[in-house]
């Protein structure tokens, strides 16, 4: 009776742990409120917003966040938008990252890159915060530098000392001309990203 108990157990555990590698946190970030909703710095937000809008689904207020939850193949994708505003994004990062057992190398982060042109795509499994304070906290908050991060390029095309300005301006008439594209292109990277893996996925969009 013991050995089949045991058996059990081991078998049981086995499972968590195969449903929990099939489990991805995709977090997007930016501010929250209306004054950010179409700026450069809310990407994140934004790109989550048309996989949700694509796939009918609806966000959840929660805690420390918005929630969406999206079933495909038999991955299961937690959508992530914090509500903790920006500076303090790794909080939320951490807390669901722990309550839905979610792996760290299952963690894709969506963020805005003044070091990249306009639409670009850059898919990398570590680095540094670059100066964004939202990877600033994420990386503080979970103690490392290597965690998968989706930069969204916005491009730096603004005059000296305008800087924050610039990111939390809205899109341009052109900008806002190829955002469609560019989101579509996004959206098939998340879903290749949990399905192909983080290698393939880098090679079939960065630069892309």
């Amino acid at each position: 009776m013991c050995q089949f108990l045991t058996r059990l157990f081991i078998k049981k555990k086995h499972l968590e742990v195969q449903d929990s590698m099939k489990k991805y946190l995709i977090v997007g970030l930016g501010n929250i409120g209306e004054t950010y909703e179409n700026t450069r710095h809310n990407i994140g937000f934004k790109v989550l917003d048309y996989l949700a809008a694509q796939e009918s689904l609806s966000f959840e207020t929660q805690k420390l966040g918005d929630i969406a939850t999206y079933k495909l193949k038999g991955r299961t994708f937690i959508l992530l938008k914090p509500s903790t505003f920006m500076n303090l994004s790794g909080k939320a990062v951490l807390y669901w990252l722990t309550k839905e057992k979610i792996p760290l190398e299952n963690l894709l982060v969506i963020t805005d890159d003044l070091n990249l042109p306009f639409g670009s795509i850059r898919l990398k499994t570590k680095g540094s915060d670059g100066g964004h304070n939202g990877l600033k906290d994420i990386q503080d908050k979970l103690n490392t530098t290597k965690y998968n991060r989706f930069r969204f390029g916005i491009s730096d095309t603004f005059s000296k000392g305008r800087q924050v300005d610039y990111v939390l301006g809205t899109w341009t008439d052109e900008e806002n001309k190829n955002l469609k594209e560019r989101l579509e292109k996004s959206i098939a990277l998340i879903k290749s990203f949990a399905l192909a893996g983080i290698n393939n996925t880098m090679n079939t969009f960065n630069g892309k």
